[in-house]
């Protein structure tokens, strides 16, 4: 683990492999270790990029308002790394395609993983109700019952139970989201501040690749139309039977696809 200061903090990051580089950008409530089962394939091709967002995992809590975007460009002229391909999950994709929006010379290849995007609006019934629960059991201190509908949220999603998950992915989420929760506050949601992607789609002009699982909610597939719709260069995978974590209930076939568009 190393760190590098921010504007008003600091993230932690690591980097292994050689090759071309490729940013890995994990998902809200998570950390880089959302990327253990792809860091050795993509390693053993590319020089790999490691990083807890601000307000996750080893990095620091926002103090005031911050941008992740602009943070990735002070980690990349850290690493003196001009160009670089990114990977984001879910909130990392928002990071990524906002950092592609305000860097688009800096941008080689992307994939976009159960994505979210600046701007859009949540509105599914039962997702805004759950997320309503959350945000009173977090306000009550209720640690357990916040881990839990976090879980049901976004790793089971709106079409499983929690017995139809692999166990051994719920375990894993459920480690990540104790420490987020237990060890940061929601400053980071709170002071975020993004660009409105969402207005702004078809000026990514990156080759990209989507990936969703089909288990997913219905608001992250609206987005996943927006994207197939409006970016100019843009392929999009749909895996059965894989929820919002896409990456981590389905790793081979995800780390196949991504390697696929990233040496095409």
């Amino acid at each position: 683990m190393t760190r590098v200061s921010v504007d008003g903090g600091e993230l932690g990051y690591t980097v292994g492999g050689t090759g071309s580089p490729v940013v890995l950008v994990h998902g809200g409530s998570l950390d880089r270790g959302t990327w253990d089962d792809q860091a050795a394939a993509f390693e053993s091709r590319h020089t790999v990029v490691r990083y807890d967002l601000r307000g996750h995992g080893a990095s620091s809590e926002p103090t005031e308002p911050f941008a992740h975007y602009a943070d990735l460009a002070v980690l990349l002229d850290h690493l003196d790394l001009p160009r670089v391909s990114l990977v984001g999950h879910s909130l990392g994709a928002r990071v990524v395609v906002d950092f592609a929006l305000s860097n688009p010379d800096r941008v080689d290849r992307l994939v976009l993983a159960a994505p979210g995007i600046s701007g859009m609006t949540f509105r599914n019934p039962v997702l805004l109700r759950r997320i309503e629960e959350l945000i009173a059991v977090r306000a009550a201190g209720d640690i357990e019952r916040a881990v839990e509908l976090l879980l049901r949220i976004w790793v089971d999603g709106p079409h499983r139970t929690p017995e139809q998950v692999a166990p051994a992915v719920r375990a894993r989420c459920a480690a990540m989201i104790t420490d987020a929760v237990t060890g940061h506050t929601r400053a980071a949601q709170t002071m975020m501040r993004e660009l409105s992607a969402i207005d702004r789609v078809g000026e990514v002009h990156a080759a990209t690749l989507v990936v969703t699982g089909d288990r997913d909610w219905s608001d992250i597939h609206g987005v996943v139309s927006l994207l197939a719709r409006e970016l100019p260069d843009v392929a999009v995978l749909d895996v059965a039977g894989a929820g919002h974590l896409v990456g981590l209930e389905r790793p081979e076939s995800f780390t196949e696809a991504v390697l696929g568009h990233l040496d095409r």
